[in-house]
């Protein structure tokens, strides 16, 4: 983990890590923080799906933390102190407690 990290070389933090993984498929100018993730996407509507952003309150803010879903209630995201890029279930009581909601770019 690093705080404002963007590369597998530097390290990443959650948002960051997002930017890199879908830059590798859009040549579009990319947000950098969560909340201009939550502000460049669009609540899901329906459950979630492989590709969804998942946003959670770990700060105190609706957008403090973010990861993307994987599928089979797990979402992968880089985690602080001192953390590196992980799998996790949604249901786990730490991000089950401070879910916000899960947005997409992706979906029509």
């Amino acid at each position: 983990y690093t705080y404002g990290g963007n590369t597998p070389e530097g390290g990443f933090d959650c948002s960051g890590l997002i930017q890199w993984a879908v830059g590798g498929i859009t040549p579009t100018r990319l947000p950098r923080t969560t909340a201009q993730w939550a502000q460049a996407s669009a609540p899901t509507g329906r459950g979630l799906e492989r590709g969804d952003f998942v946003f959670f309150n770990t700060l105190g803010g609706p957008y403090s933390h973010m990861g993307i879903f994987v599928g089979n209630g797990q979402f992968v995201h880089a985690p602080s102190s001192g953390g590196t890029v992980q799998r996790v279930r949604m249901d786990i009581v730490y991000f089950a407690k401070r879910f916000t909601e899960a947005r997409c770019i992706f979906r029509g």
